[in-house]
């Protein structure tokens, strides 16, 4: 096993991470002093072998942003749910964005619908019952059959910039608890997360329902984390709420410690940054919102830092409204961020 190793190390592709590559080695070392068990061991190979197709497929196409749909996979095709998700895709497409579902029927056929196949990624899973994926993923370019739940949903958060929650069962929850989670717990970056149903369908009404009379009411979560999700009875209202939230706001940043940098399509001025420092001291560590640049090989980009108080993701978000409300001139790219966290 130690020649076959040294034998992959030299096969190994020429780049800058050697430190992590080698990390990664110490762990499986590590691990195999801890337990000898078989299952053990099949997780690890089954959850690498969930990373490994999951890059080789996103890895190319990180140049486009991507929006996450998920939903229930029972909704009929001639239902108003399944329509507007049609909709919802076809536009999202128009507008520069690709799509990611879970592959399967219903809503997430939908949206692969909607958006056709050189525009759709599909998430599927391995279940103990049938489970194929829809006719509007590329099978072979597009496809990423996924082992474990925990794997596929780690992908849809890293690799979407938007989420759009439709009607749907437990694991339609399921992912959208996880960005929420994820999201308050500064463990992945802010992104726009809309809660869409047709007009005149209550179910989003109820789920807030509940989220403030079972949750919000007890102090279990912060009035202020609402902020992280937006509403929306119509696809274009659906579909302006994403491409707001990148008017002005690119990426962000979190570096070591807790300091944030915002990195932005305009610069505010000094009149901007003086009042965006009275409106959000809530979100400080101490210290002031300060502007800087940051360069790239895409060149120099305006951009905001401060020391963050991680608690507070959904006066974030405010902070980031304001931004994409100042009366800037913005370059509302769609480009791909420079990197995932």
């Amino acid at each position: 096993m130690r020649q076959r190793i040294l034998e992959l190390a030299d096969q190994l592709a020429v780049h800058g991470h050697g430190e992590l590559v080698e990390g990664m080695v110490g762990h499986l070392v590590a691990i195999s002093h801890v337990t000898q068990e078989q299952s053990d061991w099949a997780l690890l190979h089954g959850a690498l072998a969930d990373v490994r197709d999951g890059l080789r497929v996103f890895s190319p196409h990180r140049y486009r942003r991507k929006v996450g749909v998920v939903g229930s996979a029972r909704v009929p095709e001639d239902s108003a749910v399944y329509q507007q998700a049609v909709d919802l895709s076809r536009q999202l497409a128009a507008s520069g964005f690709e799509v990611i579902t879970g592959a399967g029927e219903g809503v997430m056929e939908a949206a692969n619908r909607g958006a056709g196949r050189d525009n759709s990624y599909g998430l599927n899973i391995q279940l103990p019952f049938e489970f194929t994926p829809n006719r509007y993923i590329d099978p072979r370019n597009k496809l990423v059959f996924f082992r474990y739940f925990f794997t596929r949903k780690h992908f849809l958060v890293r690799e979407s910039d938007a989420l759009v929650a439709m009607p749907g069962g437990v694991g339609t929850l399921d992912e959208l608890f996880e960005v929420l989670t994820l999201i308050q717990t500064a463990k992945t970056a802010p992104i726009p997360v809309v809660l869409l149903a047709p007009d005149g369908d209550d179910y989003w009404q109820r789920w807030k329902r509940y989220m403030v009379k079972s949750v919000e009411e007890r102090g279990m979560v912060s009035p202020a984390d609402a902020q992280i999700y937006d509403q929306a009875s119509s696809v274009e209202d659906a579909v302006g709420v994403i491409r707001r939230f990148y008017r002005i706001f690119h990426r962000c940043r979190f570096l070591d410690g807790e300091r944030l940098q915002l990195l932005l399509h305009g610069a505010p001025t000094a009149e901007q940054l003086k009042a965006m420092n009275h409106m959000f001291p809530d979100l400080l560590h101490g210290g002031t919102i300060e502007p800087f640049t940051h360069r790239s090989e895409q060149g120099v980009v305006p951009g905001l830092q401060f020391h963050f108080d991680h608690r507070c993701m959904g006066r974030l978000y405010g902070l980031i409204r304001h931004l994409n409300d100042l009366p800037l001139t913005g370059d509302p790219r769609l480009e791909h961020p420079e990197q995932r966290q």
